[in-house]
């Protein structure tokens, strides 16, 4: 298996004091933000990006937020660049730009550059971002799916054709041929994160692109997303592979599982009570209240599994500590149980590729190196040295 790690780089500081009841204040206004926190919450990603490179690691994901302590790369392209300058192994994920809200042509040519600067080590990830973003750049939610096609077509037509032109509903070019082109050919790989909704899945299907199948750790609908996404891929000439999914997982390395939720429990449930939803909606009845999905976008998944789409805000504001120790889907513990688990749910989706968060919670810098090194030892090497073979669709 190759294991990658994804770093939200949430600001330094835990800001858990600020919150008005359960909510954290939207818009944060600038006097709560320090230059000197974001300063060096940068240097201490950068250094544990270099110590992944060191620990034979195979990837880290990047990813693009606004406007929120949620996570500081608002531009995850530069992240990527000071990233390539620091490794030499590591596949550079960037998981993703978000297509909606930017010029599709400028997206084309920076990471063509990053592709260049890391001599192929891109790995381009798109994404549609979320409901708070498109209010920010004051893009219409209903919008954002037909945008992101057009974008991706813009962005795919700009790194092939010698000389391309496009009028679109959105984006109109006209003799464009970019310099520098992508360093791997035609393109680097592009991967998708999938939340659930159809329309999503379809367009991976149609593209033969990698998803990761849904952010909530829940097998049913995990085997849900899969067997439609097969689906999507047969019919247009693909067959799924263990290649095609990358698997979301959350790991923490420690004598004991009692001493995993001790240590890491806090960092946890500042993520999920303070930064998981800070000016947003997750909730999917919401979502598609506002355009952003379809009312039929989960219709293909059984209903008994519908109701773990919904991500309802309250359920992470109101986490506990005991919500946390109970919850199975983290492999925390002793490395042999992280190991087991991560293997054992990985077979049971059919994935080859780990996407693993070890700090969503702006846990301290030294904290999160460490945890690289144990993880980097104990668990890693054996994980590598396994391989999911099959995709067990119905």
């Amino acid at each position: 298996m190759k294991v990658f790690a994804f770093d939200l780089l949430p600001y330094g500081e835990h800001l858990d004091h600020l919150r008005e009841g359960t909510e954290l204040p939207w818009p944060l206004p600038k006097k709560h933000f320090d230059p000197k926190v974001a300063a060096q919450t940068y240097e201490e990603h950068l250094q544990a990006w270099a110590l992944m490179d060191d620990l034979g690691y195979n990837g880290i994901g990047f990813n693009e937020h606004h406007t929120s302590p949620y996570g500081l790369m608002n531009s995850p392209n530069i992240m990527v660049a000071a990233a390539a300058q620091r490794t030499k192994n590591l596949k550079l994920l960037v998981y993703g730009n978000l297509l909606p809200i930017h010029d599709p042509l400028r997206l084309a040519e920076e990471l063509a550059m990053v592709d260049c600067l890391s001599e192929g080590r891109l790995i381009s990830g798109f994404a549609r971002g979320i409901p708070r973003e498109h209010n920010v750049f004051q893009v219409p939610m209903k919008d954002s799916r037909a945008r992101f096609e057009e974008s991706w077509e813009i962005i795919k037509r700009a790194w092939t054709e010698e000389v391309f032109s496009y009028e679109g509903k959105f984006w109109t070019y006209k003799d464009v041929a970019i310099w520098p082109r992508p360093y791997q050919q035609p393109y680097p790989p592009v991967w998708l994160p999938v939340t659930g909704s159809k329309e999503t899945i379809q367009f991976a299907g149609r593209e033969g692109i990698p998803i990761t199948p849904g952010l909530v750790p829940h097998l049913g609908v995990r085997h849900d997303i899969v067997n439609y996404y097969a689906k999507c891929l047969s019919e247009n000439g693909h067959q799924i592979t263990p290649d095609h999914l990358i698997l979301p997982a959350n790991a923490f390395v420690a004598d004991s599982r009692a001493d995993a939720v001790k240590e890491a429990g806090p960092y946890s449930l500042y993520f999920s009570q303070t930064l998981f939803s800070h000016g947003n909606i997750t909730e999917a009845s919401l979502q598609t209240q506002q355009g952003y999905i379809n009312s039929d976008a989960y219709d293909y998944v059984k209903p008994e599994n519908r109701v773990f789409m919904s991500g309802n805000r309250e359920n992470y504001r109101n986490m506990t500590i005991e919500d946390v120790e109970r919850n199975e889907d983290l492999a925390w513990g002793p490395a042999n149980e992280v190991r087991d688990k991560l293997i054992e749910t990985a077979e049971a989706v059919g994935a080859n590729t780990l996407l693993i968060s070890f700090n969503r919670g702006a846990m301290p810098g030294d904290m999160f190196m460490d945890q690289l090194r144990r993880f980097g030892k104990d668990v890693l090497p054996a994980l590598q040295a396994h391989e999911v073979k099959k995709v067990p669709v119905s």
